[in-house]
């Protein structure tokens, strides 16, 4: 690659870009990542149940078009979100992550399941359970008490509650898999 100190900011961008679809060519030859693919993608295996389907409903908000696969647009959209999007976007997106079903609203079960998988998947250890972080979510932000968390609520109770942020960003914390791929991308170029 060279010396990438003396690149513009556009430059290296561009070459990362590169890299990056290098990457995902080299492991989806026919440009598009199915779920199978995305766990083998991303070192995920020997999961439980759970986690299994909080992996599945990840790749389910990942695959916009929801045609079953993960394109290179979707996967780049996907990326940037986790890396750079704002606190709106991504609080945006770990709502939709924790909405299950589908309902429009997180009820306590929905968030404990997310909590316990991705607790799982990271196999980091925790200050608070699950379920104390579950029930310290809602306490803080169920302002009606009716055992649901809204769209809004959630976007304003979290932003609202820096802990709960900082807690909430911290347990989404999806760097170590961006590092993972970083660091194979660079072995590989060691082997060109």
């Amino acid at each position: 690659m060279g010396n990438a100190s003396g690149m513009t900011l556009e430059e290296l961008s561009a070459c990362k870009s590169h890299q990056w679809y290098r990457k995902f060519m080299t492991e989806c030859p026919s440009g598009l990542l199915t779920f199978y693919e995305f766990k083998k993608f991303f070192g995920l295996k020997n999961l439980s149940d759970s986690s299994n389907a909080y992996v599945e409903t990840m790749f389910s908000t990942f695959d916009m078009n929801n045609d079953g696969c993960i394109d290179f647009m979707e996967y780049v959209a996907a990326l940037s979100l986790v890396l750079k999007g704002g606190v709106q976007q991504k609080l945006r997106w770990y709502f939709k992550l924790y909405d299950v079903d589908g309902s429009g609203c997180i009820d306590r079960e929905e968030l404990l399941l997310i909590f316990k998988a991705i607790r799982a998947i990271n196999g980091i250890e925790q200050e608070m359970s699950a379920e104390d972080f579950t029930n310290m979510v809602f306490d803080r932000i169920d302002l009606n008490g009716d055992g649901e968390l809204s769209l809004e609520e959630f976007m304003g109770g979290i932003q609202g509650d820096d802990m709960l942020l900082q807690m909430l960003t911290q347990s989404l914390d999806l760097s170590h898999v961006v590092n993972k791929i970083y660091s194979e991308i660079n072995s590989e170029q060691q082997i060109d």
